[in-house]
């Protein structure tokens, strides 16, 4: 579409310099205005034609095309005109004998669908990658063919700025306190990780990501936002797509989405089922070191990991037109799934000369289940003015998870074995209520006001057994009562080639943590503002420039405030402190992006300062195994956190068949804070946590068309090493490999993957605790993995441009300036 645009306006502007150069610069021009839209939904349509041509000549005069608004304005002399409104696979819409004379509004121009052309026609140009707006880039992912048969995980990996760990943590630019959004709310899911891994990546038609939101979003999440759209339906009639893969270690998906779309209803539903083997390994060498940081002995743990999951998603809506101007929305999500993991451990004990002692065998024998329904209301109603609508939102789940383990533990010194059982049941409620008001007046002026409510409950019944007997340093309920009341306003402006957009989020929180079994009652209330204000300037319609500001808070959650938790080590134990307080993020951001024909350039420099932000702590508990200290993790607020860094991206392509996106990110990161705390010989320590690392990461992906029309695309990326106050952790390089091939005219679709095709995606780790223990890990959570994938489609071209849904809900009131 880029290029069909490069093309029309080089080809407009060429007619209209000759038009003037024939007709003389002496007669001034006068401006033609106008919107045009999809005559059912009144959505917009970007890059429609507009052409005037003079009466019984079909040679043009003049014209241009339209904005994402589906507006435009052309310059022409006085005159009288035949004019063409066009968009592809619309039917054409003239205006015959228009006799023009001053500045005129041709006011709201509808174009119907030609049902003949989109049953006919399949166009090739792909979708734009992405597209930048004021105060987010939206990344298409239907061309990536990295991800099919994927899921929503691989799909975040892919995109520009975001970085999926081994275990599933999601991180924006470095920074891993970031929000994650389905459809514009936040995740009902207790295991955010688990979930997305349960959504296949074909329901997804964009992601969002938002490195510094706005008044109008959740001031949740210091590092940003990542708000991923699901698919709904856009095509008139009956279509879908079928997506069934296999793989190696072995994976087989099965996957579709479906809609029916008529002038008064939409249905539409995605189904899937997966079922997944994901072994993983790792290892921990350890020193353990004497108060004077002589060795007093080693042990060297290996882990082996056998992950088997089979899970179901599947969602069915209903869109219904009340009429041209109201719709509203049902739909009912419901994800299962269970899983079984081996986790097996062997500890190889050394004394301080290194002579091998005995080993210890601990197993852990997982069985996991988790159950997730929501429902899910929206109601949009538009006004007589462009842009002026009301929506309302409300999102209802339950989501319980359960976790089984039994434990064996024996060693080669003797025959005794002990068995250690424990379970984890959590479950979840989550009521989410949204209003959104937007009133657009004036030229180039916008007016928001909303409402959020967001009430969950989280219940957590932790126990453990040893051989039978209650552990009651280990067994604990806790509940999490959390009730967020938001109120919000925002006001954009535009002004020529400058845009402005300001706001102000009000966000009462109450929270509630109580241990149940200790009688432990903790409440927190604060209230806070949070501005934002996001500015624009046009350099040219090829380049712009933008600077932005918003605040922002992280709440402690889930396992950082549970003080109990697994035992699939006895020497090394995560933590969990109820005692956290919410991290508060003001984040500053300066943008840049250029266009060329060919190559596209965005860049921006940030910065951050987090007061009370989140630090994991190590520290000796006390206990002992066999003479080896148990050690604690722990997380814990720290006073000051600055992070400054830049990124850059490239879109390149030297060629039609060959397309490059590279990424680069480079951040600093320093802490400043004092840890102490009271040790179990009743000693005050104070641990100094003033520290300051800088890391980087760089992403390339090559998209390259072979002969006999196959795609190869090559992922490679690598995440730099980072020093923090306890240690570091080391570069990881990855590569992906993806090709695939249409067949059966175009309606269905081969692909092949490998994933880390090197096997080296890790997370490494060096900790430094003098006086207690030096240690180097690794950890690998998915090993290499291969995939074969089959597409199929009906009555759904393969890459086709998608009409705007006629009321979608996301990104409600996207001031665009």
């Amino acid at each position: 579409m880029k290029k069909i645009k490069s093309v029309l306006i080089l080809v407009l502007s060429f007619n209209t310099l000759f038009s003037f150069a024939q007709q003389g610069p002496t007669v001034p021009k006068i401006k033609i205005t106008g919107r045009v839209v999809e005559k059912i939904s009144k959505q917009p349509l970007e890059y429609a034609t507009i052409t005037f041509l003079a009466p019984n000549n079909p040679k043009p005069i003049a014209g241009g095309i339209t904005n994402p608004k589906g507006e435009f304005e052309i310059d022409i002399k006085p005159g009288v005109y035949d004019i063409k409104i066009e968009f592809i696979s619309f039917k054409v819409n003239e205006i015959k004998q228009k006799n023009l004379k001053s500045n005129t509004s041709l006011g709201l121009i509808s174009l119907e669908e030609d049902a003949n052309q989109l049953n006919e026609v399949v166009i090739r140009s792909e979708k734009t990658t992405v597209e930048i707006k004021l105060d987010k880039k939206v990344y298409n992912v239907g061309s990536d063919l990295m991800v099919k048969g994927g899921t929503v995980s691989d799909v975040l990996d892919n995109i520009p700025s975001v970085s999926v760990d081994v275990e599933g943590n999601i991180s924006l630019r470095g920074n891993e306190n970031v929000r994650v959004l389905i459809d514009g709310k936040p995740s009902n899911a207790i295991n955010i990780a688990e979930a997305l891994r349960l959504i296949p990546a074909d329901a997804i038609e964009k992601v969002e990501v938002i490195t510094n939101p706005s008044a109008r979003y959740d001031a949740e999440g210091g590092g940003g936002l990542l708000n991923i759209i699901l698919k709904k339906g856009k095509n008139l009639g009956l279509n879908g797509t079928f997506i069934a893969s296999t793989g190696y270690p072995e994976i087989y998906g099965l996957s579709g989405t479906l809609n029916y779309k008529s002038d008064n209803f939409n249905l539409f539903t995605t189904q899937s089922y997966n079922d997944r083997n994901n072994p993983g390994n790792a290892f921990t060498n350890s020193r353990y070191l004497n108060a004077d940081n002589t060795t007093r002995d080693y042990i060297y743990e290996t882990r082996e990991n056998a992950r088997n999951n089979k899970g179901y998603n599947g969602n069915f809506g209903v869109e219904w037109y009340l009429n041209k101007s109201t719709s509203w929305t049902n739909s009912i999500n419901y994800r299962k799934s269970n899983g079984k993991n081996k986790d097996d451990v062997f500890q190889n004990y050394y004394d301080s000369g290194f002579n091998f002692d005995y080993t210890r065998n601990r197993i852990n024998n997982e069985n996991s289940d988790s159950e997730n329904v929501e429902f899910a209301t929206n109601f949009i109603k538009k006004f007589k003015k462009d842009g002026h609508k009301l929506s309302i939102d409300g999102s209802f789940s339950t989501n319980d998870d359960v976790n089984n383990a039994i434990i064996t533990d024996k060693d080669t010194r003797t025959s005794l074995v002990k068995f250690d059982n424990t379970r984890n049941d959590q479950t979840q409620s989550r009521n989410l209520l949204q209003m959104d008001y937007v009133l657009p007046f004036g030229k180039g002026s916008q007016f928001e006001a909303g409402y959020r409510g967001d009430f969950s409950k989280l219940l957590t019944d932790y126990q453990v057994d040893n051989d039978g007997v209650i552990n009651n340093d280990f067994t604990n309920t806790l509940e999490y009562k959390e009730k967020v009341n938001a109120l919000y306003t925002q006001y954009g402006v535009k002004i020529k080639k400058f845009s402005a957009l300001f706001g102000l989020r009000f966000e009462d929180s109450n929270i509630e943590i109580n241990q149940l079994a200790t009688n432990d009652f903790n409440t927190k209330k604060y209230n806070n503002f949070f501005p934002s204000a996001f500015f624009t300037y046009e350099i040219s319609d090829k380049s712009s420039t933008s600077v932005s500001y918003s605040r922002r808070i992280q709440r402690p959650r889930g396992r950082f405030l549970n003080p109990f938790t697994n035992l699939s080590s006895n020497i090394n134990i995560f933590v969990g402190n109820p005692d956290l307080d919410p991290a508060f993020t003001d984040a500053i951001d300066f943008g840049y992006i250029k266009r060329w024909e060919k190559l596209t350039f965005n860049t921006s420099l940030y910065l951050n300062k987090t007061n009370d932000s989140f630090q994991f702590a190590r520290r000796e508990s006390g206990n002992f195994v066999n003479g080896t200290p148990i050690l604690i993790s722990t997380p814990i607020n720290l006073a000051t956190e600055f992070r400054t860094g830049f990124e850059f991206t490239l879109n390149f392509s030297p060629y039609k068949w060959w397309k490059l996106n590279g990424n680069f990110n480079f951040f600093r990161n320093e802490t400043q804070g004092d840890f102490t705390y009271t040790d179990f010989n009743n000693n005050k320590i104070s641990q100094n946590f003033d520290n300051t690392a800088t890391s980087w990461s760089t992403r390339l992906t090559s998209k390259i068309t072979l002969p006999y029309k196959i795609d190869w695309q090559t992922n490679a990326s690598y995440n730099g090493p980072q020093n923090n106050a306890q240690g570091r952790s080391l570069g990881v390089f990855g590569a992906n490999l993806a090709f695939s091939k249409d067949i059966m005219k175009d309606k269905g679709t081969l692909s092949f993957n490998i994933s880390d095709v090197l096997n080296s995606r890790k997370r490494i780790m060096e900790n430094n605790l003098p006086g207690i223990v030096n240690s180097y890990s690794e950890m690998q959570w998915r090993e290499r993995q291969f995939s074969l994938s089959f597409t199929y489609r009906f009555n759904k071209p393969k890459n086709e441009r998608e009409r705007p849904r006629q009321n979608q809900n996301e990104g409600e009131g996207d001031y665009q300036g």
